[in-house]
């Protein structure tokens, strides 16, 4: 869905979003400022709004929203790029972040702040339910932001987290699978951790060609026992799980971030 800023703008309303000034005494300014305080990228005008995460400047750069990813709610899309066309159309923004690669649509990626807001757009999406946070930023500040910000407007019910579907239960495949290639988050018990090759597997079922589970590429150990976390500690625990869904004979999430996998219960 393509919004422009003409089209967009009679929509803008004060009950459209959540203003940035309020998130910010909501959020805490100081923790704001601190936790996605990146190098500044560049600054423009907002024109477009191409997607639930996409916007385009006045001089033609495309830029991704870093930290996040859309919800995978289809029946809402609409409501989300309103919701962030309500907040950036035809706004001078600032692009902050620590890598400005384009991503194979040639896309930039960065928090984007609006000026005069020490908050980037990114908290006031994932404070009003409007998206997901990612995992994969690697500042612990900016990650510790984004993920606390998600539970709150989890805990509150707000925007998506309204949905009982909105975290997929580990036990029904079917309704994972019917969301494969898209950001997702699944509750539910890991039953067994199994090493097989490369790769150790959090099994939450008894039968692989059709149960849900989670790899996680022996590379990606250290990054874990760093962390404190040791996989196989991890058996007969209840754990919410993010990540893009692949078919792999069952629902499979690869966990390459530590920040993917969250204990929900106490050991």
């Amino acid at each position: 869905m393509f919004l422009s800023a003409t089209t967009i703008e009679f929509r803008r309303t004060a009950g459209a979003a959540l203003t940035l000034g309020g998130l910010m005494v909501a959020a805490g300014a100081a923790h704001a400022a601190a936790g996605c305080a990146f190098e500044v990228l560049g600054e423009g005008r907002v024109t477009d709004i191409i997607d639930t995460r996409t916007l385009r400047l006045q001089d033609g750069r495309d830029v991704r929203l870093a930290g996040i990813e859309p919800a995978a709610t289809q029946d809402t899309k609409a409501s989300r790029v309103a919701a962030l066309a309500a907040i950036l159309a035809g706004r001078e923004v600032t692009l902050r972040g620590d890598d400005d690669t384009p991503d194979r649509y040639g896309r930039e990626p960065a928090f984007v702040f609006v000026d005069g807001s020490e908050t980037p757009v990114q908290v006031a999406l994932l404070a009003q339910g409007d998206a997901l946070a990612a995992a994969n930023v690697m500042d612990k500040d900016c990650a510790a932001l984004l993920a606390a910000t998600e539970a709150a407007a989890r805990r509150d019910r707000r925007g998506i987290w309204a949905d009982p579907s909105a975290i997929k239960n580990a036990e029904s495949p079917g309704d994972i699978l019917a969301g494969v290639g898209r950001f997702t988050l699944v509750e539910g018990k890991v039953l067994s951790v199994r090493q097989a090759g490369s790769t150790t597997y959090l099994n939450f079922g008894r039968n692989w060609t059709r149960d849900f589970a989670v790899t996680i590429p022996k590379r990606m150990i250290a990054a874990y026992e760093a962390a404190g976390v040791a996989l196989k500690s991890l058996e007969n625990r209840r754990v919410r799980v993010r990540g893009f869904i692949e078919a792999r004979g069952g629902p499979r999430i690869e966990a390459l971030r530590v920040g993917q996998i969250e204990v929900l219960d106490e050991n």
